[in-house]
């Protein structure tokens, strides 16, 4: 049940779709959602750890042989710093190697334009560059 589902009312009533609750079952209610998202949390925690462990220098690496390539464009901290929507680009550009914004799009089933804008900012960050080919325009990742 979403925290966003609680009101209180005027009367100082709790309810939950309706349902009064007693300010215990509301304060218990509140203490599972938090112990939920504090176990959330934790997990969330250790598979960034492991993420940075596999960066480190001499670490295992990302790379199914155990070494990071040394022409990786991009490393991990930077794509987990993107938001979910830039990686998502970032990623499918980084499988091709080189497209337009329409090839981007078919590859993360959005609309040209979307793709367009969010691989502009990712040029504007500074992470891929473009070059015009005719009328084409072609976003790549400088190695």
């Amino acid at each position: 049940m979403a925290l966003t589902n609680f009101h209180i009312a005027s009367n100082k009533r709790n309810t939950s779709r309706g349902i009064p609750l007693s300010s215990r079952g509301a304060d218990s209610l509140l203490a599972d959602l938090l112990r939920k998202l504090n176990r959330n949390m934790e997990v969330v925690s250790k598979k960034l750890d492991k993420l940075i462990e596999l960066q480190r220098p001499g670490g295992p690496g990302l790379h199914p042989q155990g070494n990071v390539p040394e022409d990786l464009p991009m490393d991990v901290t930077t794509l987990l710093s993107l938001p979910d929507h830039l990686r998502k680009s970032a990623l499918s550009l980084a499988t091709l190697g080189e497209g337009t914004a329409t090839d981007i799009s078919k590859e993360t089933g959005r609309v040209r334009a979307v793709e367009s804008d969010y691989l502009n900012q990712l040029v504007s960050m500074g992470l891929i560059k473009k070059k015009r080919k005719g009328r084409d325009v072609y976003f790549y990742i400088e190695s």
